[in-house]
């Protein structure tokens, strides 16, 4: 079964892959508070993306008075 978890307008969201150890982290966003989105390849990258979706997008459009 192969599931397709590609972050989408339709169903937007956050999805980092890092497929072993020695593979370099691959990643991606969109946002559904105003539709952003970006990539991110390499570990160090993907970390950032992480952080910057945590902190500027996704969750925090979900806090009242953000944006």
């Amino acid at each position: 079964m192969s599931t397709n978890l590609t972050a989408t307008p339709d169903d937007p969201g956050l999805h980092v892959a890092k497929p072993s150890r020695y593979a370099p982290a691959t990643g991606s966003y969109v946002c559904g508070g105003c539709d952003a989105r970006a990539t991110a390849h390499g570990d160090a990258d993907a970390w950032a993306l992480v952080q910057d979706y945590t902190h500027f997008h996704g969750p925090a459009h979900r806090e009242e008075g953000q944006r």
